[in-house]
């Protein structure tokens, strides 16, 4: 017998590419358990399918920092508490310091759609009862018909998990001018944005500043202390925008309208912008 549950929860998270440097991705996560009935002839309660997979989901990976634990590019060491690690990406070199939590370790090379599958599902099965001898789980990008864009950033405001400084979102973004959808104007933002760190001005501090990291001569360098404790990350300048204002998307769809309006103050914006899948904020300038 085969329980199946569609669109369980989404992953929303970073992680360190090769190629691409740090990427914010978000996956929507479908689940199938394989098994026998229980005694209350269930393969596994739907409710508890929810409580215990998706509570182990949010431990392992959401709002973590993905990263191939067996990439050559990568090292990394422990200093006071604080977790090191060192990235060296066709991008640029990639530089973080972060209390453990902040990282997920994912055997193998690469970060993908299967490696973290695999990595979840030898990590939850065990919490399951011993009638269930299969958990499968596919990982899958939401389906975006529109402009979308990659992008990481740390809310240190937060009280949970986003305080973290390098998680992010596959986000769309939908931009009407004069009550018209703007293809133009979406396809600039997410160019712009393709890819990249949204850095908090105020967060945005001199190498001397940092306590366990080095930058190079063109590194943004962000450091703050939150809830979960000290951050700092380094990370080439051309992988980033700096702005004004703290990254919540409600900041960030504010930040898009308002930069919209002084490029043409002659048109009214509305923006939609989304924070991973199914939510976001709407702005208007």
């Amino acid at each position: 017998m085969i329980l199946f549950v569609r669109d369980l929860t989404v992953i929303d998270f970073s992680y360190l590419h090769q190629q691409r440097g740090i990427l914010g991705e978000s996956f929507i996560v479908d689940v199938e358990l394989q098994g026998e009935l229980d005694d209350t002839a269930m393969v596994f309660d739907f409710g508890k399918v929810k409580k215990v997979i998706k509570q182990a989901i949010d431990n392992l990976v959401d709002h973590k920092l993905a990263i191939a634990a067996d990439c050559a590019l990568l090292s990394h060491s422990v200093e006071q508490q604080i977790q090191k690690v060192t990235y060296r990406s066709a991008r640029g070199t990639v530089q973080l310091a972060c209390p453990a939590e902040a990282y997920a370790f994912i055997p193998g090379t690469e970060i993908n759609e299967l490696t973290v599958a695999r990595f979840l599902e030898q990590q939850i099965k065990p919490l399951l009862p011993a009638n269930v001898e299969k958990l499968s789980l596919q990982l899958r990008a939401e389906a975006i018909n529109g402009f979308y864009y990659h992008y990481s950033h740390g809310l240190k405001k937060h009280d949970g998990n986003c305080q973290r400084i390098a998680h992010g979102h596959r986000s769309t973004i939908q931009i009407y001018a004069n009550g018209m959808l703007a293809p133009r104007l979406n396809k600039n933002w997410c160019e712009r944005w393709e890819d990249i760190y949204l850095g908090t001005a105020s967060d945005l501090v001199t190498s001397d500043a940092l306590q366990y990291l080095t930058p190079a001569a063109d590194d943004f360098s962000f450091r703050y202390q939150a809830a979960q404790g000290w951050f700092e990350l380094c990370i080439p300048k051309h992988h980033c925008e700096i702005v004004p204002c703290d990254t919540t998307v409600e900041c960030l769809a504010d930040y898009i309208a308002s930069q919209l309006k002084q490029a043409d103050s002659s048109n009214q914006y509305k923006v939609v912008a989304y924070e991973g899948v199914g939510k976001g904020a709407i702005a208007f300038s």
